[in-house]
């Protein structure tokens, strides 16, 4: 409920009997209601629904991708709200990036918008820029399509494309899965070190979609794009497990 609670405190209200809809008590959790046409309220108060909103934002390295952090780090939260986001959005990120990552993160109090686009089954083609301190070799490319263990978990990359940027070693890399601190393990498996890590797409969003802006909210139909993008991500072949 909008401005009330979390989800878990909201969950003691209902139980509680502090909560109504259409001028009935609800005290069943997961009863469904529909806001737009329903009148919900909290202690005699009518409870007004949050607008749901997506951002793009370009996220800058030593960030977290979470709501609160215990060692007092900046969140992604807290400088989207700093970057012109509505302070009155529960907003999450839909992914991570790592701390020392930066780039195309989406920011959203959208649930089950979050749910759809974060699921594995997608795949929705992110791209990456790496910086390394030696170009990766034709070997090493062939290796990353293929994919390799680690830790357990099989690395995969759909397309490694060096880049030549003079005394710079650059490389740019499209996942379809994304696992914690893939491409740094990937890289480092072959003893690459990363001196910057920055994604650059996500979907057919790229940074020029932010339009000179840190962070950007996204049209209904710029929604609706990633969203078939991942339909058809999902309507293709996918990927092999644990990529």
């Amino acid at each position: 409920m909008a401005g009330v609670g979390s989800r878990r405190r909201c969950e003691e209200f209902i139980v509680a009997g502090r909560v109504r809809v259409d001028g009935v008590v609800v005290s069943e959790l997961g009863a469904r209601v529909d806001p737009s046409r329903q009148r919900v309220e909290f202690d005699g108060r009518r409870v007004q629904p949050e607008p749901m909103q997506t951002y793009l934002a370009d996220k800058p390295r030593g960030v977290l991708c979470t709501s609160a952090d215990p060692e007092g780090r900046p969140t992604i939260v807290e400088w989207a709200v700093h970057a012109g986001a509505n302070p009155r959005l529960r907003l999450y990120s839909v992914g991570r990036l790592d701390y020392d990552s930066e780039g195309l993160i989406l920011l959203t109090n959208d649930g089950e918008l979050a749910q759809r686009l974060a699921h594995p089954r997608h795949h929705i083609e992110k791209e990456y820029r790496a910086w390394t301190d030696r170009p990766v070799t034709r070997e090493e490319i062939r290796a990353m399509l293929a994919g390799i263990e680690d830790d357990g978990e099989r690395l995969r990359a759909l397309a490694v494309l060096p880049e030549k940027t003079g005394a710079r070693a650059t490389c740019q890399i499209i996942l379809g899965e994304g696992r914690r601190r893939h491409i740094r393990r990937m890289l480092e498996h072959f003893g690459l070190r990363v001196r910057r890590l920055r994604r650059i797409r996500i979907g057919g969003l790229t940074q020029r979609d932010l339009r000179g802006q840190a962070l950007r909210a996204l049209s209904a139909e710029e929604v609706a794009g990633l969203l078939a993008s991942a339909k058809g991500a999902t309507a293709g072949t996918p990927p092999p497990s644990g990529n």
